[in-house]
């Protein structure tokens, strides 16, 4: 069975680490340093903007269970700036006794919210 073809950028890093690996140690950190400037200097290309992937909310659905289910829908976001925030609402569950359904509403515009932020930022990226 014949190899596939490898595609363009995949050839090209190969042919990029056979050079990087022919160099003597100093020449490497030209080599890399010269591409550190030139990775600085190139235009950002900003990734595609991704949409929420819909999961349907169950009729009896967990906090955490929520949590997992908005995870999915918002992939894109980085859930690390909603930890204090997502953290909250499930304690007020727990520890406060406040109903499922209640937390898992606010969860779900918090995610919802994050995600307008996401587009609105993206779209102030693509205008710069």
């Amino acid at each position: 069975m014949p190899a596939l073809p490898m595609n363009k950028k995949a050839a090209a890093g190969k042919r990029l680490l056979a050079f990087f690996e022919a160099l003597p140690e100093a020449e490497r950190k030209t080599l890399l340093e010269f591409a550190e400037f030139l990775a600085a200097k190139a235009p950002k290309q900003p990734e595609p903007e991704q949409d929420p992937v819909p999961h349907t909310r169950p009729e009896k659905e967990s906090v955490v269970k929520a949590v997992r289910r908005l995870s999915a829908t918002y992939p894109m976001l980085d859930k690390a700036k909603m930890l204090n925030q997502t953290s909250s609402l499930m304690a007020q569950h727990v520890m406060q006794g406040r109903a499922a359904v209640e937390v898992i509403d606010e969860l779900e515009v918090l995610f919802e919210t994050h995600y307008r932020e996401y587009v609105e930022a993206r779209r102030e990226d693509a205008s710069e």
